[in-house]
């Protein structure tokens, strides 16, 4: 999907971009999940740019690893949720589009402030369950880092989704293999995903989150899952900073902003497609 791909190229530029500007800000996870994003918001998800908090009759989608808000924000300025040109304030000041995602500014598509790590399962769980109770058919979307999987919180989610057959529910796990201190397997091993989700009650499918086509055809068969009485964990894998070459695959880059040479080198793995802000 060639149209796709260049959006995602294009969100990476501004994600590099946006944390060079205030030397500060998350660029691995985010570079590699813009695929994730990309096809999100632009072919799955049926969404709304004119946003209403309580996202009625249309699908959310809930970040729950909210370090990454330079890719959340980018996605969502490309999608008209708010002017591109907003990007270049970011972290600034009086900024709507802060660090982590928050709703004290009322940036439209943040419906909840993140980045304290292992609650959005439990946000995305409850407005899943809020929409059944509504009669509404629409779905809800999460994603989640596999360190965050840490958190305890995560797994009562896990198991309440399962135990109330929340069933329009699809959750993404962004699985690196990266986290802040390290790879996980030396953090705290996460052992087997799949048995662990599938324990608990969940449908598990599994995707390579940097190839478009997969991340598209993935999340669509996702949605065919939904109503039969269980809730849906994509399994992603992912290269932290994915596309520019000495970023991927390492932690290092979980929260270190290029400098200038840096960033002249990351943008010429990365051309320009509809134009930067």
């Amino acid at each position: 999907m060639p149209e796709l791909a260049a959006l995602a190229t294009q969100i990476r530029r501004d994600i590099l971009r946006m944390v060079h500007g205030v030397n500060s800000g998350h660029p691995g996870g985010s570079l590699g999940c813009a695929d994730f994003f990309t096809a999100l918001y632009f072919k799955v998800m049926k969404h709304n740019p004119a946003f209403q908090m309580d996202g009625r009759e249309e699908d959310v989608f809930f970040l729950s690893n909210g370090h990454i808000s330079p890719v959340f924000y980018a996605t969502l300025s490309r999608a008209g949720y708010f002017p591109p040109e907003e990007l270049g304030s970011f972290r600034k000041l009086n900024s709507r589009l802060q660090g982590h995602p928050a709703t004290h500014e009322h940036l439209p598509g943040i419906r909840i402030a993140s980045g304290s790590l292992g609650q959005g399962l439990s946000v995305a769980t409850g407005a899943a369950l809020t929409k059944k109770m509504n009669g509404d058919s629409h779905l809800v979307f999460s994603l989640h880092g596999d360190g965050e999987l840490d958190e305890g919180q995560i797994w009562e989610a896990v198991l309440f989704a399962a135990h109330h057959k929340i069933d329009n529910l699809i959750a993404t796990i962004d699985w690196n293999g990266q986290q802040i201190d390290g790879p996980t397997e030396k953090v705290m091993a996460l052992g087997d995903l799949r048995a662990k989700f599938e324990a608990f009650g969940w449908t598990v499918l599994e995707m390579n989150g940097n190839d478009m086509d997969e991340v598209v055809s993935t999340l669509l068969k996702a949605k065919t899952q939904t109503g039969k009485g269980r809730p849906i964990v994509i399994l992603m894998r992912t290269a932290m900073g994915k596309g520019v070459d000495f970023m991927e695959g390492t932690h290092e880059w979980h929260g270190i902003a290029p400098n200038d040479e840096q960033l002249a080198r990351a943008l010429t793995q990365l051309p320009e497609t509809i134009g930067d802000y």
